[in-house]
């Protein structure tokens, strides 16, 4: 039976799939780092569950990704398909959003993977910048086959692929020098049988007498928790693989002092047999360096990857005021707290994402700075520094809580200075007011350990209710629609603009006897939204435990206060306009189509799905002298004036229609009509003039896409009517007319561009999609019809732009 500890450390199966891919992946394509996004268990929330590579606090404003955010992560999920950003020049022209809280020179892979054809996470590997140089073909192939390989051992797992906790951190394999060797052992995987030299069992804190298969549980129970996964990874990679794999890990020996542990394993490839040879080190063994290092001036410190220090030079012990005992085999940032200030923290990432070294003045001490170089490598970073004179400006250390406020979650202090860059970029392409609170709710609760959070607007002297999350369902309803005398905190900070903190419930009970509350135990945070000296609203931000607000904190939340309100100020007018142009393409479009002997004709209008402004699409069915016409156009932009265009050109077109205009007197009267009133748009247009007895047609084309006709015996085919240019563009465009004739039995579909256009693939795909569901759709009635073509559509989450579908049947003569 193969060897597993029994202390509770193994790894779980879910965990050891997702560090055993993130490693491979790393590996496959020249990667630094890498990580796994999976799916939580709320809805539309992406968490990292596993980062290898870099230190987990350094990343924490990037452990949550919501799914609708403008990241490369978030894209990767919700379309199904990889990203790959070559450099921080590709990053930065394709999401701003990412360079604008890591605005260095690297580049990145991102693969989604799925379990069947459902999207479970992303994969994600940071590399080196290759700078105007594509990300590779055979890199891309490499990528994609380590994430569908995830998703396939995800799907063999018995347990779900869903993650709720902090990340787990994951070594990857150093490539540096081997060091010198002191206890050696080695692990038959397959069999399970250990053997060590007496060496490796003493510094383990073995006896010669212990049983041998107690030098691997020892060897387990003493590994630091990001190394665990790394060991069974590299088992795994070992027993089914034939090529030699090296990882080095470390732990703490009996004594507590830290030991290296180094592994190589190669195995048949059978994925059930091979060995681990490992050699366990004692870093004070080996003086040489450190006598070396401590003839050097300035301190000098080293840490892995994941921020653990793993060397301490004389000169640094005295400078930091520090043993090396006390600092060696410990976080960083646990050592060293004055290294963690966020600008500090924001050096710290430059050098570990972009290869370079980085310079910085930081302050240890009120009254002692010192000059800190950072020289990053694969396996980790050099930090040196000495004494240096204080910048002519520093900042003041930040007040921290009041003494009767109990401490609060823990807040990232990089997520306190990175999330308004964020929330500024996001506010910018939010549109709705529904859109800036999703933003608002995204952005802001996370970067200060909030739980709760409400947006009430004002309109007409009162605040009503916006938007709301975490608070108990229906305790808000009661504040709706309060008028602004109201004493109450929402209120009162609107009225008198001023922000109002309660580090506790006690306070905000205390302030405002008998006010409804919601919890015994909390802090809360109430914002004015104020845009342009206009009272806007308030926002109300609820923690779950009490906390104290610092100055820097209220500063950057009052900041944040006004980017909300001027994007809620703006998302009003914009709802207000969508809201007068809907109405009036509602009032524009026709309700109900004529009823023509030997002709069914329906219509069907479908908006798009980002929110946009709605759009000019239209049509029309017309009775004339001259047979029956059928209508549909597309103007160019949205909003109001595409619309109001749009109701123009259908009184335009009807007019001549009626007037008796052949249809090519028709388009051509219409193209000089717009352009003489001059709107700044162009439209395209498509008027088919039918003859319902005999089924002779007439047609004509603005530059607008071409007709299908589906005939009786269930053939489709796209037509291929002459055409001009777009209307309200040439006044001496000429707009030929095609005749054919429309059988007994046979479909006719006009539609706007919408319906066969996709991003991420070609117009005639689209089309061949809309013949494929026509010749289908041959047994149904036409409003079934219709309906079938719309849903398809409705399936695609990515619809930019409105779609208009107009569709007529010919009957055969009853008899």
């Amino acid at each position: 039976m193969t060897w597993s500890p029994d202390d509770g450390r193994t790894p779980d199966g879910l965990s050891l799939v997702l560090a055993r891919a993130v490693v491979g992946a790393v590996d496959a394509v020249g990667g630094y780092a890498g990580g796994v996004y999976l799916r939580s268990r709320t809805p539309g929330l992406l968490l990292m569950a596993i980062l290898a590579g870099l230190p987990g606090p350094l990343m924490r404003p990037w452990w949550r990704m919501h799914i609708n955010r403008p990241f490369p992560v978030a894209e990767a999920y919700r379309t199904g398909r990889p990203v790959y950003l070559a450099d921080a020049d590709e990053a930065m022209r394709r999401f701003p959003q990412l360079m604008a809280g890591l605005p260095f020179p690297f580049g990145s892979l991102y693969a989604p993977f799925m379990i069947g054809s459902t999207p479970v996470g992303v994969l994600v590997v940071l590399r080196y910048a290759t700078r105007g140089v594509p990300v590779g073909v055979d890199d891309r192939r490499r990528m994609e086959a380590a994430a569908a390989g995830l998703g396939a051992g995800l799907a063999a797992l018995d347990e779900p692929a869903r993650w709720d906790e902090p990340p787990l951190l994951v070594r990857l394999p150093a490539d540096s020098a081997r060091p010198l060797r002191v206890g050696h052992f080695d692990w038959d995987l397959g069999s399970g049988a250990v053997t060590a030299d007496d060496d490796a069992r003493q510094l383990l804190g073995h006896t010669p007498a212990d049983p041998p298969a107690r030098t691997m549980e020892a060897l387990a129970a003493r590994l630091l928790p990001e190394d665990v996964h790394g060991l069974w990874t590299l088992a795994g990679r070992a027993a089914e693989s034939a090529q030699p794999h090296v990882s080095r890990m470390r732990l703490w020996c009996p004594d507590g002092r830290p030991l290296l542990v180094e592994l190589s394993g190669h195995g048949a490839g059978d994925g059930a047999s091979g060995r681990l040879a490992g050699v366990v080190v004692d870093p004070g063994a080996c003086p040489a360096v450190p006598d070396a290092a401590d003839r050097i001036p300035r301190g000098m410190l080293c840490h892995d990857r994941l921020g653990r220090i793993t060397y301490v030079n004389a000169p640094a012990e005295k400078l930091l005021g520090r043993e090396r005992a006390e600092l060696v085999g410990r976080d960083l940032f646990a050592a060293l707290p004055w290294l963690a200030d966020p600008s500090y923290e924001d050096h710290h990432r430059a050098a570990l994402l972009s290869d370079d070294p980085v310079h910085f003045l930081a302050r240890r001490t009120p009254r002692q700075w010192l000059s800190v170089a950072m020289f990053p490598d694969h396996d980790g970073v050099t930090v040196t520094f000495g004494p240096s004179g204080s910048p002519g400006r520093a900042p003041e250390p930040a007040t921290g809580p009041r003494r009767d406020a109990e401490p609060g979650p823990a807040v990232d202090h990089a997520d306190v200075l990175y999330r308004p860059v964020a929330l500024a970029i996001a506010l910018t392409e939010a549109v709705t007011a529904r859109q800036v609170s999703a933003v608002v709710t995204e952005e802001l609760l996370p970067a200060f350990g909030g739980r709760q959070l409400a947006i009430y607007l004002q309109h007409e002297g009162r605040l009503y209710l916006a938007s709301e999350t975490g608070f108990p369902q229906g305790f808000l309803d009661g504040f709706d629609g309060v008028g602004l005398d109201a004493r109450i905190p929402g209120v009162e900070t609107l009225t008198s603009g001023r922000p109002l903190f309660f580090e506790s419930m006690e306070q905000l009970a205390d302030a405002y006897p008998g006010i409804p509350m919601d919890a015994s135990v909390g802090a809360r945070a109430f914002l004015p939204l104020i845009a342009s000296g206009r009272p806007v609203g308030s926002c109300i931000l609820g923690f779950d435990q009490p906390r104290g607000f610092n100055p820097e904190e209220r500063t950057v939340l009052t900041a944040l206060a006004g980017l909300i309100a001027q994007a809620l100020q703006r998302a009003q007018r914009y709802d207000t306009e969508a809201a007068l142009a809907r109405g009036l393409q509602d009032a524009l479009l026709p309700h109900r189509l004529p009823v023509v002997d030997r002709v069914d004709t329906v219509g069907r209008y479908l908006s798009g799905t980002q929110d946009i402004e709605v759009g000019g699409d239209w049509y029309d069915v017309i009775e004339t002298r001259d047979g029956l016409a059928l209508v549909i156009g597309d103007v160019q932009g949205h909003g109001v004036a595409a619309a109001a265009t749009m109701g123009q050109l259908r009184s335009a077109v009807r007019a001549f229609a009626l007037t008796g205009h052949d249809p090519r007197e028709t388009m051509s009267a219409t193209n000089h009509l717009l352009i003489g009133l001059d709107p700044g748009q162009f439209a395209s247009c498509c008027y088919v003039l039918l003859d319902p007895g005999t089924g002779l047609v007439h047609a004509v084309r603005a530059g607008h896409p071409q007709p299908v006709v589906r005939h009786a015996d269930g053939r489709t085919e796209v037509l291929d009517l002459a055409g001009g240019v777009v209307l309200g563009v040439d006044p001496e465009a000429a707009y030929p007319v095609t005749e054919l004739t429309l059988g007994d039995g046979a479909v006719i579909a006009l539609f706007t561009d919408g319906l066969v256009e996709r991003a991420d693939a070609d117009i005639d795909e689209g089309i061949e999609r809309l013949r494929a569901t026509l010749a289908g759709a041959g047994h149904l009635p036409l409003a079934e019809a219709a309906d079938l073509v719309i849903a398809q559509a409705r399936q695609d989450d990515d619809r930019p732009d409105d779609i208009a579908l107009l569709m007529a049947a010919r009957r055969a003569p009853s008899r």
